[in-house]
This record gives structure tokens, sequence and C-alpha cells, in this order.
């Protein structure tokens, strides 16, 4: 039996000035499904999301087509009456959870606000149990405590969740969710899509889930839309499409990503020679920070953001960091550049540590010892020309004249792949990939030995990647830098990283060559991450037996024994009281589990003794 659309778009045209953004974009979506939509940057997702929701920004306006949801043409409706519907019946998340509430009240009272706004009936006691109970069903621990929080307070994963009761507050018929995983890990982005599709079995709710991540969407939607240059190209139920893609473009997608067990899109993860000397070396750093208030007994509180780190990064690798958010990893970036002095232990650059160096001799290091960051919009000065951006870093350290600056900077532009004509022109135009470009330009004027990113690549989408990564593999070949990639995102870590920490809590939990991460992880949380990882292949670790609920514990009141064992489907009695040391794997390789223990006795082994 047939079932008339919840929502229907027929020849749908959005144009920015004679521009043409979307071209005559038809698509449907039944009560309960979920129809995926991805694309990579610049195809027009969000601006056809938007859209939909009748929430176009300046600029952009709709010049012919319809969306009719429920039989009603929206672009038709009244304002009031449209802003009614978008509040009630059709929810919007976006990518950004960050700025999408008031920082100045709670997140609860904004729930309760944004539900009395649409449904004026409603007390503020039934709202506010309303938003609790929602709170519980996304899955945010102690909801009842949490909806008294502000937003600074929530996770990132929490703050997408929050969004996601945000829209759901008043049970909406559609829900339009808008590249809400990218921006998060991968333990934390698995969660959020089994949670989408609870949202279709308990609130009878149509999603229309908006991504840059093929593998993301195949794993939660029914049908596939792909999207290029304004318009649909393909439209296949997502098990067709990943196996028989009937367009170029789709092919092209596929082609790009990342694998994690095969050899297509691995390449060779760059390793160090074996008589190569270490270039970093981190010697039992350790870094906590006060936290605001106090505890309940008036001491102090702390949070102990990195715990013991101990490792070696050696002349020519490229070494990889990967863990959840709050796991220390952006703490760590500033210890080994340092921007922050550990409380202690030491960081060592070419022998010398970096926490007594000042004056020339610490801009001396700085010059052969740079840092790429994640953002690619605000760490480019939006008044600044391009080249005056990249050449920057030669009139700090004094090398050269106007000249000699200004040829350098044209020179790194060809070498990282911007045009020479943009040399005079300001940010503003600039696609993230491209400001990405100006940043590692930036860096690497000032040839430097060691090139640290952190999150670099977590802003773009997959074939924007796939460039950068393209592009570090031809530099680091030309100039023989070595560099450390911190990421949340492990595709990307196997593809270009030939030894991988991972970080758990502010410890590293486990160091490992690449091969024997992926293929034979020592740790349970390594096996969790890869359970999570978005991939068309067959899973090695199923999600079922490995995939982590819920947050970690909070590193200001770290729980006795190993911190990982609320969370581990391994744990017993013993990792509860004690935390376990690492345990050598050969090479370089260790890990922290007490199941490596060569004294450890499975439960299983106990039960029988002839085993």
């Amino acid at each position: 039996m047939s079932v008339d659309p919840l929502i229907e778009v027929r020849g749908l045209t959005v144009a920015a000035g004679d521009r043409v953004i979307l071209d005559d974009i038809s698509l449907s979506l039944a009560p309960r499904a979920i129809l995926g939509l991805i694309g990579e940057s610049g195809s027009g997702k969000t601006v056809l999301a938007q859209a939909l929701v009748n929430w176009l920004p300046a600029g952009l306006r709709i010049t012919k087509g319809e969306i009719r949801y429920r039989g009603r043409d929206v672009l038709t409706l009244p304002r009031a009456e449209a802003r009614r519907l978008r509040g009630r019946e059709i929810g919007y998340v976006g990518a950004n959870p960050a700025g999408a509430l008031d920082p100045t009240l709670s997140v609860g009272s904004q729930l309760v606000e944004k539900l009395r706004a649409v449904e004026p009936g409603v007390s503020k006691q039934e709202a506010r149990d309303r938003a609790i109970a929602l709170l519980g069903a996304v899955h945010i621990p102690s909801p009842e405590m949490r909806f008294h929080e502000y937003p600074f307070q929530y996770s990132g994963g929490m703050m997408q969740r929050a969004m996601i009761v945000d829209a759901m507050i008043s049970n909406p018929a559609l829900l339009v969710a808008d590249n809400i995983t990218q921006p998060l890990d991968v333990t934390i982005g698995a969660q959020i899509i089994k949670l989408m599709r609870e949202l279709t079995e308990q609130f009878d709710t149509a999603i229309l889930f908006v991504s840059s991540s093929l593998p993301t969407v195949a794993d939660l939607a029914g049908d596939i839309l792909v999207l290029s240059n304004g318009a649909i190209v393909e439209h296949q139920p997502a098990p067709s499409l990943v196996a028989t893609p009937r367009h170029p473009y789709t092919e092209k997608l596929i082609a790009e990503l990342p694998t994690l067990w095969t050899d297509r899109g691995v390449g060779t993860p760059r390793e160090h020679a074996p008589d190569a000397p270490a270039i970093m070396s981190i010697r039992q750093v350790s870094k906590t920070y006060e936290a605001a208030g106090k505890s309940p007994f008036g001491a102090k509180r702390r949070i102990q953001a990195v715990r013991n780190a101990d490792f070696d990064v050696f002349e020519g690798e490229n070494f990889g960091v990967v863990g959840e958010s709050g796991c220390g990893k952006s703490t760590l970036m500033r210890l080994l550049t340092g921007l922050e002095p550990p409380d202690s232990g030491q960081v060592l650059f070419e022998g010398r540590d970096l926490a007594v160096q000042h004056g020339a001799a610490l801009r001396a290091t700085r010059q052969r010892l740079q840092l790429v960051l994640q953002d690619p919009y605000s760490s480019l000065p939006p008044q600044t020309s391009i080249g005056d951006i990249i050449a920057e870093p030669l009139h700090i350290h004094a090398i050269g004249g106007r000249r000699e600056r200004r040829r350098r900077a044209l020179d790194m532009m060809g070498e990282v792949g911007l045009a020479r004509a943009l040399y005079d022109e300001l940010p503003a135009g600039l696609s993230a990939g491209q400001r990405q470009r100006v940043n590692v330009a930036r860096a690497m004027i000032l040839e430097p030995r060691l090139l640290i990113m952190d999150e670099t690549l977590s802003a773009l989408d997959q074939t924007e990647q796939a460039k950068l990564l393209d592009l570090f593999e031809r530099l680091q070949a030309q100039h023989n830098f070595t560099y450390v990639f911190i990421s949340h995102d492990i595709a990307m870590v196997r593809r270009v990283c030939g030894r991988i920490a991972v970080m758990y809590l502010g410890e590293v939990v486990e160091l490992a060559l690449n091969q024997r991460l992926f293929f034979d992880p020592g740790h349970p949380y390594s096996k969790a991450l890869l359970s999570a990882a978005p991939t068309l292949e067959e899973r090695r670790y199923r999600p079922e037996d490995c995939l982590l609920e819920g947050e970690p514990p909070s590193p200001i009141d770290l729980p006795p024994g190993c911190a990982f064992a609320s969370r581990c489907p391994s744990a017993f009695a013993r990792c509860r009281t004690e935390n376990p040391p690492a345990f050598p794997r050969g090479h370089h390789d260790r890990a922290e589990c007490f199941l490596l223990d060569p004294a450890h006795t499975s439960p299983l082994q106990k039960a029988r003794p002839d085993a």
C-alpha cells in the first residue's frame, strides 16, 4: 500500500543573484523514513536543508518550484504560519551546536522556553518534565542535573544531542539533520546515528540526514540522494548505491574514501628509519587545570587533562594521536608546541627542554617547530592579504627583505596549490580547503623540521581532505620534515601515520605501529574506536561488541583503577581497583590493559582448569 509523502519537493531552484545554487531539485520523504543526502562542500546540501524549512540566508531566493508539507506548499504560507510550522512540526539541527544556544542561560531553561513558545498552553512544569525526558531519551547522562547546566559545561557530543532535543521538543514529524556528525568523534557520531534510528521508532519522526560522509549516510538511510553542483545526479537505495553506483561523481566519492582494513586508499603510512633519532621526546608529562568552583568539602576541583604521557617522535615519521573529545589531545598539542609548560615531566625538542627556553633560543625553536590548527576561518586575519599572511613568519623572524619575502611567499603558494594571483586578495572569498592551504603555507615558509597538525582537516569534506593529504605527502617528500597528526578521524590517521598513540582521559592507553593497531589492537578502547569509524568495508570489530555508551568519566573526579573500566565490555574486578601499567607488545608498541598481563587468567580459563 502506497503512503502519501510527508514532504515533497518539486522543481526547486534557488539562486544568489544570477548564479543558480540549486537546480530543479525534486524529492519526497515518507513518514518515519530516513532519506540521506550526500555531496562535497559547495554542492548545495546546506542550502537545500535550509530551503526545506523555509529558512534561507539573506542573498538567496527561491526562483521556482514547490515544497509541499502534508500537501500544502510552505512557500505560499503567511510568514507567521510558516514560522509556527518550522518550530512545531519541522525541526532543524545544524553542524555548529556550540553557537546555537545562549551561553548565559542554562540548557534546560532554553528548552523550556522553546517548547512554551511553540505550544503556549504547556505549563512550565510540563515543559520541564518533557525536556528532562528527552535529554534522557538522547542518552545524556544524569538528565535532571544536566538540565540546569550551561552550554559551556556540555561536551561537543552532548551539545549536539541537546540540539536534537531542541529540535524534537515539540515532537515534530520531520527532522532535518544538516551534517550533524561531521564535527564529532567517531564514537559520539556512532551514538548519534543510533539515536537517529531510535527517533524514527519512538517518535514516528521522518529524517532528512545531510552529510558529506557516504559511509555515515549508508549506515543510516534507506535511500540516498547524491548532490553535485546543485543538482541531484543519483538516487538509489543505500545498498544499491554503494554496490553499483551509476554516476561518475558517486564513483569518485567512493574511490576517495580512506579505508581501514583494505589496501585501497591506505597508501604507505610513513614510518621512521630503524636508526632514526628522536626529534621530540615526551617524558612523563602531566598537566592539570583548576576548575571553577569547589568540591563539597571545600577543596579546589582539578581537571587532569594529560597524565604521565611518555613517548618519542622519531625523525622522518608521521606520528598520529587519536581519541575522543576531552581525551587530552588539544592539551597535549599545547604542551608539544611549548604554548604551555607541563606541571611535571619534560617535552624535549631536538634534545632541549621547551619549558626552559626563552628569548632568542625560543624564537629559533619556533622556526623549526610549527603548528597548523583546525579552524580554517578564525585562524586567518580577515583584513590582511593572503600574501602578507603567508610572509608574516619571515617578517617575525627577520628573514630576508620585502622583495625576498614576497618571492618566497609566492613560491610557497605554488607549492601548496594556491594561485599566485591571490597574493594581494583578502581571504574572505576562499573556500575552507583554500584557507587551510594558506595555513599550511604560513607554517611551511619557515621550513620547519617538525609540523604539528591539530585536527587540521576535520572541518573539511572528504574530497578536500584527500587533496590536503596528497599535498602533505608531496611537501614531506620535498622538504623531509616530520609531522604529528592529531585527529579524531581514525581513517585519516590510518592512511598517513606510521605509528599511532591512542589517548583516553589524558592517558596514552596504547602506542602501536599502524598495521598492529588496526589489525591487532591491544586495548579495548582502540577496538571501540575502530568499531565506530564510518566505513563501507566489512568490519573487523562489531559495534555491538565494542561500542561505547554515554560519556567518559569526568576528568575532575576520576574513578579508582582503570579509567576505561566503566565503559569496557571486558572489565573485571582488578580493573576497578588498580590502574594498569603499560605492557610491552614488541618494537615500541605497548598498551595499558590487564588483559595483556602474562599473569592474567580469563574468567573462561578459571572456569575450565584444563583450558
